[in-house]
């Protein structure tokens, strides 16, 4: 009966002794805790792009004071930031049917080439209302052609657009 003893207790040590070597042993050191790094936000743009359509004509301030957003007859023209409507009308023949918003005393949009004009002058509008629909008055193709004027002087629209610019 010992040698049974014996034997059951040889291997019971061998099947602990083989359990701790299996084991990974718990390193206890500190470690530094990871740097977590925050997302790296893109600044809110300050205006809203009118139109979903692809850009076809770029700012070159001279020829061009604004870009031309391609679309279809009808396609929504929303106002790219909170302001009033201070002009509507056609009476300018390169632009066609337009609206023009003050946003604030710096800064003014402009849309030009409309088919529809839903708002009327004094009116006041959000950002990403819809104000009117794309057309082709006065020019080859629909087009929305769309201004930024900031102290009356024209500027590239794009920068703006994508939140490089923030004043």
């Amino acid at each position: 009966m010992q040698l049974q003893t014996i034997v059951s207790r040889t291997a019971a040590l061998a099947l602990v002794l083989a359990s701790l070597a299996a084991c990974t042993t718990t390193d206890l050191t500190p470690r530094p805790a990871p740097v977590v790094t925050p997302p790296v936000q893109k600044p809110a743009a300050l205006f809203v792009r009118p139109a979903a359509g692809a850009t076809i004509a770029r700012f070159d301030g001279v020829r061009n004071k604004g870009i031309d957003i391609a679309g279809n007859l009808g396609d929504a023209v929303v106002a790219s930031a909170d302001g009033r409507i201070v002009y509507v009308g056609g009476e300018l023949p390169a632009y066609g049917n337009m609206i023009i918003v003050k946003h604030n005393e710096t800064y003014l949009t402009a849309y030009a080439h409309l088919q529809t004009i839903l708002v009327k002058e004094n009116q006041v509008v959000r950002q990403g209302e819809k104000i009117g629909e794309m057309g082709k008055s006065n020019t080859d193709r629909v087009k929305l052609r769309f201004e930024i004027r900031k102290n009356g002087t024209a500027v590239n629209p794009e920068p703006y657009l994508n939140g490089l610019l923030q004043q």
